[in-house]
């Protein structure tokens, strides 16, 4: 029985590593969706600032 046993250890033990090669896998996918959307934000945000800042250049130089 002592073939079976570590048969059965070492199956489990293939499993748990399997277990844990998915979750790390699937955080770090998620860890890059996270990022994009962050980028993306960033690239929003940085746009939406020279937008504004270019309305304010036009209707100052509408003053002078």
């Amino acid at each position: 029985m002592g073939l079976i046993d570590d048969a059965k250890d070492a199956a489990e033990a293939t499993g748990k590593k399997v277990g844990e090669f998915v979750d790390d896998t699937k955080e770090r996918v998620s860890d890059k969706v996270d990022e994009a959307k962050a980028d993306a934000d960033v690239t929003r945000a940085e746009r939406e600032r020279d937008a504004t800042k270019a309305k304010n250049e036009y209707k100052e130089s509408l003053r002078d």
